[in-house]
């Protein structure tokens, strides 16, 4: 489950192997268990979860593959330091905002998006075909609905930034996607244009120029389009934050 629908419709872990990341991975990003702390042994998460050795097993080595922890014989499993942890991750970005939220956050989220997602506008200028330029006008016009939740309008920003990152040809973009969905996922909780019918005509317009530069060939038009809504969505998320 990606993160925008992880935040919008919540949900619990099914598989038992799941469960145990979702709490062990959320006990490390909270606090409960520090970093270069050792875990408890296996005995004890075994009570604690009440699954297999062979399921805890698994369930570590996922949380090494998000970077959390480290395991070394005679010593244990420790936390990693934070500088280790794969914020790219969906589960880790996930655990982080359910830990809470601040300014900056929010603005790591907006610098990354700053770094690439103009650039994936500038080559879906170059590259779109003329279908997908239809279907993202589509999407813009879609996104133009007074009855808008904050639900159905995060889904529709979404779907736009999924496909301008497709739109550019460059894999790269399309892959760190996880990134675009945290932020929507922030604006989505704190502070969503959904909130008005002029807030959500102000967005549509938004992206509805991103999708004219790139229909008309424009890479500097699109990328400099593209900026502004990432920095409309930034700074709305930071006076609400401000405003809590």
């Amino acid at each position: 489950m990606g993160v925008l629908r992880q935040r919008m419709y919540g949900g619990k872990p099914r598989s038992n192997h799941a469960r145990v990341v979702d709490d062990l991975g959320r006990a490390i990003i909270t606090g409960e268990f520090h970093v270069g702390e050792t875990l408890p042994g296996d005995p004890q998460l075994l009570e604690r979860f009440g699954v297999s050795r062979s399921v805890l097993r698994e369930a570590m080595k996922t949380l090494a593959a998000k970077g959390l922890v480290r395991a070394k014989s005679r010593v244990g499993t420790r936390v990693n330091p934070r500088d280790n942890w794969n914020f790219v991750d969906s589960d880790v970005i996930t655990w982080q905002m359910q830990a809470g939220m601040d300014a900056e956050f929010v603005g790591h989220l907006c610098e990354m998006r700053l770094a690439f997602e103009p650039a994936a506008a500038g080559l879906a200028a170059q590259n779109a075909t003329a279908e997908e330029i239809v279907n993202l006008y589509g999407i813009a016009a879609r996104i133009d609905n007074p009855a808008h939740s904050r639900e159905t309008i995060a889904q529709e920003d979404l779907n736009f930034h999924l496909a301008v990152a497709e739109m550019s040809r460059n894999p790269f973009m399309r892959s760190v996607s996880t990134l675009i969905e945290a932020a929507l996922a922030v604006s989505f909780q704190i502070s969503s244009p959904a909130l008005s019918p002029e807030m959500i005509a102000q967005c549509a317009s938004q992206h509805l120029r991103i999708a004219a530069a790139i229909a008309s060939r424009d890479s500097q038009a699109a990328a400099t389009a593209m900026r502004a809504v990432i920095l409309e969505g930034a700074t709305r998320a930071r006076l609400a934050l401000q405003n809590a």
